[in-house]
């Protein structure tokens, strides 16, 4: 039997367009059913799922960023804080206890201590004056007693040239005590002389000094125009120092010519009491770097530096204390005890040691 006829083109379609009810049908209808494949024209395996991409993009939140860099900034803070107690006890055991003279007071965030500062004036090879010592503790260079923790904040600065009795040493300027004896014998001596109870000792390496102020990124120094010469000044093999009066960024090298400075073609007339004033006006500048926000991306080098350039009888979390203070407690004006001639009267002695006590 013969096929019917083909058409002669494709067949037609009627296409039926329906309309949005106008009111919504009961929960489960047709009706929603039509709206949410409308809304989510997805395959029925995948309706309801979220878009990987978008869903990357949300993951973004403020709320999220603000917790990674609360946590962050824990973690570096962390890190740091672990550097400084193991520099911290690596250095403690090359200070001695003084023989025992030391200790005696609460911790340093809560209880007053005194502390005495020693910096050594012994040099390295390579930077050492020519009759400059090498080897031995030297003389102590400069000499500060701190008072700080439990509401107190004070400075006493003694004049290295200030001539005092030192214990089987005879009447001698003060410094020649930690050369002869070392911490026991400066403790001691410096114990007679003011009267003040020494609670603990930081010995300020000249060696590692530099390296500390380049781990701060340099500090900010004020004072007036400084033209010296150590070691004889370039000419000589040795360093020339020159500032200009007001502020300047200075580096280790230049911090550490400041803090030796005692001829100042600038002004001739300085004496070895204005180079104490200078190098409290370094101290200054360390702390205030060290609570700038510079300070904080250097923090784990800092925190390694630190125990390094200041040795200390103190453990590492009995340091954290005294910076801990140190850091909330401002910088009070710091007293001078001494004279050109090196003969303090005794009233004058007395009058600012009270005051120093006094906190």
């Amino acid at each position: 039997m013969p096929p019917p006829d083909e058409p002669d083109g494709p067949p037609e379609y009627r296409v039926y367009r329906s309309r949005k009810p106008l009111l919504r049908t009961h929960a489960g209808g047709d009706g929603d059913a039509l709206a949410r494949l409308r809304e989510d024209p997805k395959p029925p395996g995948q309706a309801g799922r979220k878009d990987p991409a978008s869903a990357g993009r949300r993951r973004f939140t403020r709320g999220r960023v603000i917790r990674w860099i609360v946590l962050a900034v824990l973690g570096w803070i962390t890190l740091s804080v672990l550097v400084f107690l193991v520099s911290a006890q690596i250095q403690q055991g090359k200070v001695s206890d003084a023989n025992g003279l030391l200790g005696g007071a609460g911790y340093p965030a809560t209880s007053p201590n005194n502390i005495l500062v020693l910096g050594s004036d012994v040099r390295t090879r390579e930077t050492a004056e020519p009759g400059a010592q090498t080897t031995g503790n030297g003389r102590s260079d400069s000499i500060l007693l701190m008072r700080i923790g439990g509401g107190q904040n004070s400075r006493l600065a003694i004049a290295r040239d200030t001539v005092v009795d030192i214990p089987g040493a005879g009447r001698q300027k003060i410094n020649a005590a930690y050369s002869i004896g070392g911490t026991a014998l400066a403790v001691r001596t410096i114990e007679a002389y003011t009267g003040v109870d020494i609670n603990h000792v930081m010995i300020v390496s000249f060696e590692d000094f530099p390296a500390l102020i380049d781990a701060m990124g340099g500090i900010t120094y004020q004072g007036g125009c400084v033209v010296s010469r150590i070691n004889g000044g370039y000419k000589n093999g040795g360093y020339t120092l020159r500032l200009r009066a007001g502020k300047t960024h200075i580096d280790g090298e230049q911090a550490l010519a400041l803090a030796r400075t005692r001829k100042n073609d600038c002004n001739k007339k300085e004496d070895d009491l204005t180079r104490a004033r200078r190098q409290q006006k370094l101290v200054g500048a360390m702390k205030r770097r060290l609570l700038s926000p510079m300070a904080f991306a250097r923090l784990p080098l800092i925190s390694w530096s630190v125990p390094k350039a200041m040795r200390s009888d103190m453990s590492g979390p009995t340091l954290i204390g005294l910076f801990g203070a140190l850091s909330v407690a401002g910088t009070p004006q710091t007293e001078i005890l001494g004279s050109v001639s090196g003969q303090v009267p005794e009233a004058v002695k007395h009058a600012r040691v009270r005051r120093f006590l006094a906190g």
